[in-house]
């Protein structure tokens, strides 16, 4: 019933912060069997939204550092996904995944949670635990790191 309830809605935060549909797929996977597991420690069931993902995060961010260390090919999109897209498009969504490589974690957190989930500043705060003030700064400065990369990208 869980899984079933935030799939969704994790599955695009997951998607955004590890920059790949399968490994976002398998770190959101990883992230419900250990919410299953360790099941007994959620203190407060009425919060096990946030909990989950404390757990989801974490594995975001394991599986950014392990796709980074492993090699170029391994992430790149197959022949047949890449001949249904224009070049141009293909192009463009290289150069987003390059800027938002260039985000802290943070500032990358934060940014997706504000433009790609649509999360206030209040919500986001409760689930980071960090202040809106503080937030508000990381969403600013990924702000500023994307407009740069993608200056000049098709009119941008």
């Amino acid at each position: 019933m869980l899984v079933e309830r935030y799939r969704i809605e994790f599955g695009r935060y997951a998607t955004a912060m590890v920059g790949d549909q399968d490994t976002a797929e398998d770190a959101l996977q990883e992230a419900f069997i250990r919410a299953f597991q360790s099941l007994q420690s959620c203190r407060e069931p009425s919060r096990f939204k946030h909990w989950f993902f404390r757990i989801l995060t974490n594995q975001c961010h394991n599986a950014r550092a392990r796709r980074r260390t492993e090699p170029l090919d391994q992430h790149d999109t197959p022949a047949r996904e890449r001949a249904d897209r224009p070049m141009e498009q293909d192009e463009l969504g290289r150069a987003i995944e390059g800027a938002l490589n260039e985000l802290t974690a943070e500032q990358r957190e934060a940014f997706v949670m504000k433009h790609v989930d649509g999360r206030s500043y209040e919500e986001i705060a409760e689930l980071l635990g960090a202040g809106v003030d503080a937030l508000k700064m990381r969403v600013y400065r990924a702000r500023e790191v994307l407009r740069k990369k993608l200056e000049g990208l098709n009119g941008a």
